[in-house]
């Protein structure tokens, strides 16, 4: 497992890269940031978790995603966001957790 980057909740304006429609969401891509935030800004109505849009996330990136999953408090289970990565989101200590693996 290694750290991959850190997502954090806004209402303010950023440079947005994407709108993920489904979540009523827009994220920055942060493979271009110094270091590595993903700045989220949810829309009213949002049907993501309340726990993501009110505390920031960590994501790590795995080996083998259903087996970190194994034994833990899912928020959102697999899916892919992206061609190529599968993830989830888990709850540790009351923090969310995004798990993802490169497939």
């Amino acid at each position: 497992m290694k750290f991959d980057h850190i997502g954090i909740p806004t209402t303010d304006e950023h440079n947005w890269s994407a709108y993920l429609a489904d979540g009523k969401l827009h994220v920055t891509d942060y493979s271009k940031d110094k270091f590595r935030v993903e700045w989220l800004k949810f829309e009213e109505g949002s049907p993501m978790p309340k726990e993501l849009q009110e505390k920031a996330h960590i994501a790590y990136e795995v080996d083998d995603l259903d087996a970190e999953l194994a034994g833990n408090e899912i928020l959102i289970p697999p899916f892919e966001p992206m061609p190529g990565v599968r993830c989830a989101f888990i709850m540790y200590h009351g923090l969310p957790v995004e798990l993802m693996q490169k497939i």
